[in-house]
Formats: C-alpha cells, sequence, structure tokens
C-alpha cells in the first residue's frame, strides 16, 4: 500500500485537529449551558495529560490525583465565567498550576514518603525495550533529571516543564503563565542554561 505523501498526511492531521477543536468548543458551550455530559466528555479529554503535569510537578500520585479532581470541580464551577478567548486546554493548564503550586505550598511543612520519579507516574506510556544496561542508564538519567527539575525556581521550572514536556509553544506558555512570549523564552532560557550547569556538576 503506498503511503500517503508527507504534505497530505498534514493536511489530514491538521484537519483533524481543526475538527476535534470545533467539537470541543461545542462541548464547551454546552457545558456552560449546564450540560454535564458535555462537560464529562471534556474530563475525559484532558485529564490523563492533566494528570501527568500535576504528577510531574508535585511528584506524588495522591497529591496529583486530588489536585486533578479538584481542577475540574473549579473549572466546572468557574465556566461561566470561561470567554474562550483563550483555549480550553490552556485554561486548564492555568488551574492545574496555580493548584499545584498551592498543594506545595501547604505540604512544606511536612514531608511525604510516597514522592515518585518522573518514569514512575502511573498510566505512562509503554516505552520500547532496552538491553538492562540501557535501561539502567535512561532511569539513572531520568531520575537525574526529576532532581534537576525540583531545583529550579518555580517560574523556570514551569516553563520549562509546559513547552518541553506538555509541548505547549511559547505563545500558549504565556498564556498559561500570564506573561509576555519574550518572557517565556527568558525563563526558558535561563532554565536551560541553570539545568545545564547543575547537571554538569551533579554525580
Amino acid at each position: 500500500m503506498t503511503a500517503l505523501p508527507a504534505s497530505l498526511d498534514l493536511l489530514l492531521t491538521e484537519s483533524d485537529a481543526a475538527t476535534l477543536e470545533g467539537v470541543e468548543q461545542q462541548k464547551v458551550r454546552a457545558a456552560q449551558a449546564g450540560d454535564m455530559a458535555a462537560f464529562e466528555w471534556l474530563v475525559q479529554q484532558h485529564e490523563e495529560r492533566l494528570f501527568g503535569f500535576c504528577c510531574r510537578w508535585l511528584r506524588c500520585n495522591e497529591d496529583a490525583r486530588e489536585v486533578c479532581q479538584d481542577m475540574f470541580v473549579r473549572a466546572w464551577q468557574a465556566l461561566p465565567e470561561f470567554e474562550g478567548r483563550a483555549k480550553f486546554s490552556r485554561w486548564l493548564y492555568q488551574i492545574a498550576l496555580n493548584l499545584c503550586r498551592d498543594r506545595l505550598k501547604s505540604r512544606s511543612s511536612r514531608q511525604r514518603e510516597n514522592t515518585i520519579a518522573l518514569d514512575d507516574v502511573e498510566d505512562s506510556p509503554p516505552c520500547p525495550q532496552n538491553s538492562p544496561d540501557a535501561s539502567a542508564e535512561l532511569k539513572s538519567d531520568i531520575q537525574k533529571l526529576d532532581r534537576g527539575l525540583a531545583v529550579l525556581p518555580e517560574k523556570l521550572r514551569a516553563v520549562l516543564m509546559l513547552t518541553t514536556m506538555e509541548g505547549l509553544s511559547h505563545e500558549e506558555c504565556a498564556e498559561v503563565l500570564n506573561c509576555s512570549v519574550r518572557g517565556v523564552e527568558g525563563r526558558l532560557y535561563r532554565a536551560r542554561q541553570m539545568l545545564l550547569q547543575w547537571w554538569n556538576e551533579e554525580r
């Protein structure tokens, strides 16, 4: 079977994305009118990705699950105020990020023993099987990256996670963080420089 030309494949992908975005906008409007089934559809579309983000930020499955549930409750309550000028997903990231920050502050005085590394997040997609040595090296690097992210200042950690791990564009990241695109670029540069320096010095 002949493969589709790359340009046509891209066009179909973009068309699918546009269709999904249009459906999402309809669901948002229906949910704003009180349609709980429409809101449940929205939750199903975004809960896995947002849960992963909360896990990476909080490094604790239990906290991430609670924050994710709270996020959707707050989103439902605040839906009448959502004007649709930003993507619905970006709005959810804003709520999730604020709740994650609040959760970290509230637990700063207590230690949690169920802290997890990035590679231990539940429901993460399966990775190709590597040799034992390669797997051990990969796990070591991921754990080191986890520690490196933890030492970054919050503003730098947020921009690095949103752009490199969540795949947001600089414009989308700026919307979530309520700053300029230039601010995102500056923070991202400093985050990478700081992480690189830490990585080279850490043993």
